[in-house]
């Protein structure tokens, strides 16, 4: 079965009330077959980014879960995760870097991870609050020719999905940049000020393909 395809404006202004609407995603339960694939802007070839969600998941301390997968045909090239001890990672290509910070909730958390290959800085924002920083894959390269999955891992190329890797809860607003955000925009994005939006992926215009179970919603702002 081909999967619905949705060309989304994911935010909208409202004409009668003047409020300002957002699309998120609602993934309702533990599954191997939901998923969304995010369609680049431009190619992922990488060497910084910053890469920002809104995320809430109910999955806390009971398994690890996925929140953000890119894998070309050969390797998983950046995954972000909930580790199962709640400490957040991501993984560039091999062994990731862990940082431990507040756990996912039912409550909506604002997520930023950022990477820079000349230095090897990574770091995490939380709701504005910014991790230590961890020097990781100084020098390396995020590989172009992959696909990006919101809700699965991929073990193999769009497929080896496992159920207990799943993610379940509400995501939306994910953006990526080709550069490392300055803190201050990153904390001005997490109040809800306008910043420019993200170069690789843009919520507000990424096409989005919906596959299984998942909800698109209108959330207003």
């Amino acid at each position: 079965m081909l999967p619905a395809v949705y060309i989304l404006l994911t935010r909208h202004v409202s004409c009668l009330s003047g409020s300002v609407a957002v699309k998120t995603l609602v993934f309702q339960t533990e599954t191997s077959t939901s998923y969304v694939e995010m369609v680049p802007q431009k190619p992922l070839e990488l060497r910084a980014f910053t890469l920002c969600m809104n995320v809430a998941s109910e999955l806390s301390g009971r398994r690890e879960v996925i929140l953000f997968a890119y894998r070309t045909k050969d390797n998983d090239e950046l995954n972000v995760w909930r580790e199962l001890d709640g400490r957040l990672s991501f993984y560039l290509s091999g062994d990731g870097v862990f940082f431990k910070v507040p756990e996912l909730g039912a409550l909506q958390t604002h997520l930023c991870v950022i990477w820079d290959s000349i230095s090897g800085a990574a770091a995490l924002f939380t709701d504005g609050r910014k991790s230590l920083t961890k020097i990781y894959k100084k020098g390396h390269t995020v590989r172009p020719g992959g696909k990006v999955l919101l809700g699965q891992d991929p073990d193999s190329y769009l497929g080896g999905f496992d159920a207990k890797q799943s993610f379940v809860g509400e995501i939306y607003d994910v953006n990526l940049w080709d550069s490392v955000l300055s803190d201050s925009t990153i904390q001005d994005m997490f109040s809800g000020k306008r910043v420019t939006r993200g170069n690789v992926f843009d919520w507000e215009t990424t096409q989005l393909k919906i596959y299984g179970q998942v909800q698109v919603l209108n959330r207003e702002l």
